[in-house]
């Protein structure tokens, strides 16, 4: 594991519980409402997600970036035959594996503590995500390649826009915490998915990010 991948393991690993509860109603009524209001793209890209994926049932299903597995159980919960959740942080993947226990869902889901770009499989997938993924990864092409070499159908991911408040909070937030973060323009992003040798995309705006679903071959539009 590189120096900036060892960086990111050991932040993930800290930030788990803060990470988890956006999603979660484990904040103050004050931040839980904060985070309506300022992050609401970020439960958009949730609906965008599974939007975008349809229809699930009987699909595989790669999650680059799992976290704490919120997007991986979900798809198993809606029918997917079969989830890999691959993630750089330990204690994430730990989340992952008791909450897929908690839930039953075993047999649907499997996590890995790795790089994408580390992992070695043969295995096509349906659908490949990185929700929140290239916020921290410094050269999003080789990622792109690698998903799109894994996947038969879609891409689907989100990029945070550079030029935003957001944007220049986060970047200092994170720098004092030692985590890099990366931004994105909608046409560097077609610029990187055309470089990864996708066919079509399409490319969506909301609030402070965008979202994308980028296709294998021209006809799977």
């Amino acid at each position: 594991m590189n120096k900036e991948l060892q960086e990111q393991k050991e932040f993930w690993d800290r930030e788990l519980d803060q990470f988890d509860a956006i999603y979660t109603a484990r904040k103050s009524p004050l931040s839980a409402y904060l985070d309506r209001v300022f992050r609401w793209d970020m439960f958009a890209r949730y609906e965008y997600t599974f939007t975008n994926a349809a229809p699930i049932p009987g699909k595989t299903v790669l999650d680059v970036g799992c976290g704490t597995g919120r997007y991986s159980l979900e798809f198993a919960r809606r029918g997917s035959a079969r989830v890999v959740g691959l993630d750089v942080s330990e204690e994430m993947i730990r989340a992952c594996r008791d909450r897929t226990a908690q839930a039953g869902l075993d047999g649907q889901c499997e996590f890995v503590q790795t790089d994408l770009l580390a992992f070695r499989t043969n295995e096509m997938f349906d659908v490949s995500i990185g929700i929140g993924l290239f916020d921290y990864v410094k050269d999003a092409r080789p990622v792109l390649q690698k998903m799109k070499e894994r996947t038969k159908d879609r891409t689907i991911a989100s990029f945070p826009r550079t030029g935003t408040w957001r944007a220049l909070v986060r970047k200092v937030r994170l720098a004092l915490k030692g985590c890099p973060v990366y931004f994105y323009s909608a046409d560097r992003i077609g610029l990187l998915l055309t470089e990864a040798g996708y066919r079509s995309y399409h490319i969506s705006k909301i609030g402070q990010l965008y979202c994308v679903t980028a296709f294998v071959e021209e006809g799977n539009r």
